[in-house]
């Protein structure tokens, strides 16, 4: 993440420009998620999984403005773990140009850019646990879950200068880099989910019963969806329209196009087939990887990323069926494990030629970076994973995280929102049979 502090002090118009349409790309993303996550679960619960997104995304934005942004980009009040809570309430105080400091674009549309990186973490950990979450309780979590989860990830990862300290502990003191949210985002979001879906247990039938995607075009039009909104995530956080964002710009289109590839080819070696499925989760694997890293390697190191994810990625979600957890939607083996390789990748394929000027272990830069990069990653996903896992138990023995076997059984659309994603045998029609909608009605029904 670029860091404000070493920013000119005048807003420029093209940069806020920018980041602007950056913002609503990165909005775009949460019903994308919701289309990709929809079409990977059953029928009878694509309403329920599109709900977790469009749920996460109402409460995160509620919390991130009373408290969210303060913890996270706040002035540090110990050791570089967490923001002044107080601070930016309800960003009242960055409602004057006074408020931008040293930055080139209002402090309060990058408020508003990093509340939706919440969003989409948020929703990403809704995957891991689909077709047996209660609502209610699930809408507790997100909330919970972005004060003590996320906002102080934050604060550590990012590069921000909220007042005399620039960072956390990840980004200051330790130096790793984390450009765009490989940390916190990718890897926070895959062991919340890992915490979650071992919380609630399996689904009924897991490991038994095809649990197969029930609408794969939903899938394909979810990932494109993710992938144009992808630029405005990692291009974005430039935090400028320069040379930076360009070059991010580039090494997010090679990675998801690598990453696919690698699917597809691991897909055909291995199964003789090269699915829709896997060419959409390949995409995702090869943009997850890059998140952290967009800003650090070269086109060809891109490519190396990407290809690298998608293979790896494609071998790691079936590590649920031999170690028994039940994630759903393949949120640890994608977005833990991708995240994982773009965060450790900085280490090993870095170029000093990119933005952020560090070289990885093979352009000749030893294994400092390297060892900065696990530090920081393992500590995220080792804090992600238990607090989540704490927030999860506590409000499963307050108020019940699962749904009831039979409510499961008969599907959680119909149940929970009283509702069917779709409604083949309509029965309401006009009151006249002599309508347009009334004869079309009746001759479908004969037919």
């Amino acid at each position: 993440m670029t860091s404000l502090a070493l920013r000119p002090l005048v807003l420029d118009t093209g940069d806020t420009a920018w980041l602007l349409v950056a913002s609503a790309l990165v909005l775009l993303m949460a019903p994308g998620l919701a289309l990709f996550y929809g079409g990977m679960v059953r029928s009878k619960g694509v309403l329920n999984m599109m709900m977790m997104t469009f749920g996460a995304l109402g409460v995160i934005v509620v919390v991130w403005v009373l408290v969210g942004y303060s913890l996270a980009f706040g002035d540090d009040v110990g050791w570089g773990l967490v923001g002044d809570p107080t601070q930016f309430f309800g960003l009242q105080s960055l409602m004057s140009e006074d408020s931008n400091g040293d930055g080139t674009v209002p402090r309060i549309l990058f408020a508003v850019f990093q509340g939706l990186f919440c969003v989409i973490t948020g929703a990403l950990v809704s995957g891991a646990i689909a077709d047996r979450a209660r609502f209610g309780a699930w809408l507790v979590f997100v909330a919970v879950w972005t004060v003590l989860v996320y906002a102080p990830v934050a604060h550590w990862v990012f590069d921000f200068s909220a007042g005399d300290h620039v960072g956390g502990w990840i980004a200051n003191d330790l130096g790793a880099i984390d450009f765009a949210g490989g940390m916190a985002v990718e890897i926070c979001s895959g062991a919340s989910g890992l915490a979650l879906a071992l919380v609630l247990g399996p689904r009924l039938g897991f490991g038994k019963d095809p649990m197969r995607p029930h609408n794969l075009t939903l899938v394909m039009l979810g990932a494109g969806l993710l992938w144009f909104g992808w630029f405005g995530f990692n291009a974005g956080s430039a935090l400028a329209a320069n040379q930076t964002a360009a070059i991010v710009f580039t090494t997010t289109l090679l990675a998801g196009a690598a990453g696919s590839l690698g699917w597809l080819l691991l897909e055909r070696l291995r199964d003789g087939h090269a699915t829709t499925l896997g060419a959409a989760s390949g995409l995702v694997a090869g943009l997850v990887a890059i998140t952290p890293s967009c800003g650090s390697l070269t086109p060809l190191g891109a490519i190396a990323m990407g290809g690298v994810a998608g293979v790896v990625c494609a071998l790691a979600v079936g590590l649920k069926y031999r170690f028994g957890y039940d994630d759903s939607l393949d949120v640890v083996g994608v977005h833990l494990v991708g995240g994982l390789i773009g965060t450790f990748g900085i280490g090993v394929l870095g170029s000093a030629a990119a933005p952020t000027g560090v070289d990885g272990l093979l352009y000749g830069g030893g294994v400092d970076q390297l060892g900065k990069q696990l530090v920081g990653g393992g500590a995220v996903l080792v804090y992600a994973f238990v607090v989540s896992g704490i927030i999860g138990v506590v409000i499963d023995k307050a108020m019940g995280f699962r749904i009831h076997e039979e409510h499961e059984l008969t599907g959680i659309d119909q149940v929970v929102h009283a509702e069917t994603a779709y409604d083949l045998h309509a029965t309401a029609g006009a009151r006249s049979g002599h309508s347009v909608l009334g004869t079309m009605t009746h001759r479908e029904d004969n037919e």
